[in-house]
């Protein structure tokens, strides 16, 4: 005995609702009718004094119908094609344009108009509290570099009047740092910032003067710094330029005015 399969049905068959897809068919099924319409305009007014050309009009048109209805499946499939060629064509033009957009976005851009690289989004964390005195000046003259400075060099030493690390940011101006490698409960105090702000101007012709201090800075010290245009970094603002967070700091710092010396 044979089990029944029960066909599906012309609904169940079609795929998902698509608006894009329904609105340009009827577009194309309007055009189509509208021309079609133009044509059989024209050629009624060519046989209306003729009945023998009419009915012969007429009569093609029955066929016409006719095979349309029996070939609508056809039919359809050409009009599905056509729809998803227009739609690849316009979805290629938009991903073309997409790409163009992308390619013309600006680099970044720092505080002079200078471009920057951009720094790294995921750096491996470094603990620079627990470097030496000297791999810490190191470590700072190796950020300046990753970030534009190429000519970054370490300087400190004997005699170095303040300045550690002395380099040329990437739009010409000149950069000296100084680093304080100091333990969480020993921060840099104002008497730090003072003897560093007397020669960073002065001795060392400094555009941007930057002071990075593992253990941070006491209010007194960030007070002086301000007055002076000096740039404080402690472990936080250390950290989040090492690991990406933050772009390099000359990008945010401003022209200092002339003769600024500590008081």
């Amino acid at each position: 005995m044979g089990i029944p399969i029960r066909r599906r049905s012309v609904h169940e068959r079609r795929g998902p609702f698509d608006i894009r897809r329904t609105t340009f068919g009827f577009a194309l099924i309007a055009l189509v009718l509208a021309g079609g319409g133009v044509a059989l305009r024209a050629a009624w007014r060519s046989t209306a004094d003729n009945p023998v050309a009419a009915g012969l009009v007429i009569a093609l048109l029955l066929v016409a119908a006719l095979l349309v209805l029996r070939r609508r499946r056809r039919a359809r499939r050409i009009a599905e094609t056509v729809t998803d060629a227009a739609y690849g064509i316009v979805d290629a033009g938009i991903a073309e344009l997409d790409a163009a957009s992308e390619a013309a976005r600006p680099e970044p851009l720092g505080a002079a108009g200078a471009a920057y690289p951009e720094p790294p989004s995921a750096a491996h964390p470094v603990d620079y509290a627990q470097l030496d005195p000297y791999a810490f000046e190191e470590a700072v003259a190796e950020l300046c570099r990753r970030d534009g400075c190429a000519d970054a060099e370490v300087v400190g030493g004997a005699g170095d009047l303040g300045a550690d690390v002395v380099g040329t940011t990437p739009d010409g101006r000149r950069l000296v740092v100084q680093c304080k490698r100091y333990g969480p409960d020993n921060r840099a105090g104002s008497q730090d910032l003072q003897r560093f702000g007397g020669t960073c101007y002065a001795v060392h012709e400094a555009d941007i003067a930057l002071v990075v201090s593992t253990g941070g800075f006491t209010e007194p010290a960030l007070d002086y710094a301000e007055q002076c245009a000096i740039l404080c970094y402690g472990p936080e603002e250390l950290a989040a330029w090492s690991e990406g967070g933050a772009p390099p700091p000359w990008v945010f710092a401003e022209e200092p005015a002339v003769g600024v010396s500590a008081p």
